[in-house]
């Protein structure tokens, strides 16, 4: 089992332990798809969160905590938000908002430390987080990081649409 000492140039776990919550780091290899990230980090996919980051306006972002099995509600989001329109940033606009490249991002450890939007459901169960590089998940209590992260916990998303690959 990994310790956070030997991750100490990963700012995702730096951020975590300062934040003072019991979490585990999982290490793992590539994956491709839900069910082999939920495989590589021995959880359901429901548990395996993907944090996405959303622009509100210039300089102006929310990470949003889901399921894997969910997508964003647009409509429930903005509703929240109180905004019209919003937009998922390219990549390298997300890394220069996070510090993270896709497919690692976590509220924990970012550079900047932007509002947190939570779905309802990842609440009173373990979840695992992108651990700020590719393979490194945090293993931690949703309600903790919720707690933590000072998250706001609401019904923003709906079930993944069946895939449309053969």
């Amino acid at each position: 089992m990994p310790h956070a000492s030997d991750f100490s140039d990963n700012p995702a776990v730096a951020g975590v332990a300062a934040s003072g919550i019991a979490f585990r780091v999982v290490e793992h290899g590539p994956v491709r798809g839900p069910a082999e990230a939920a495989a590589a980090r021995g959880m359901a996919v429901s548990d395996v969160v993907k944090t996405i980051v959303v622009r509100l306006g210039e300089g102006d972002y929310r990470f949003v905590l889901l399921p894997l099995d969910r997508v964003i509600s647009w409509p429930k989001l903005r509703a929240l938000l109180g905004v019209a329109r919003m937009s998922m940033p390219d990549a390298a606009t997300a890394k220069d908002a996070t510090g993270f490249e896709r497919g690692t991002i976590t509220p924990f450890g970012s550079s900047t430390a932007w509002p947190v939007i939570a779905d309802e459901r990842i609440r009173g169960r373990e979840i695992s987080l992108g651990g700020g590089r590719h393979g490194v998940a945090l293993a931690v209590s949703a309600d903790a990081a919720i707690a933590a992260l000072d998250a706001t916990v609401a019904d923003i998303s709906e079930p993944e649409p069946p895939s449309s690959k053969g």
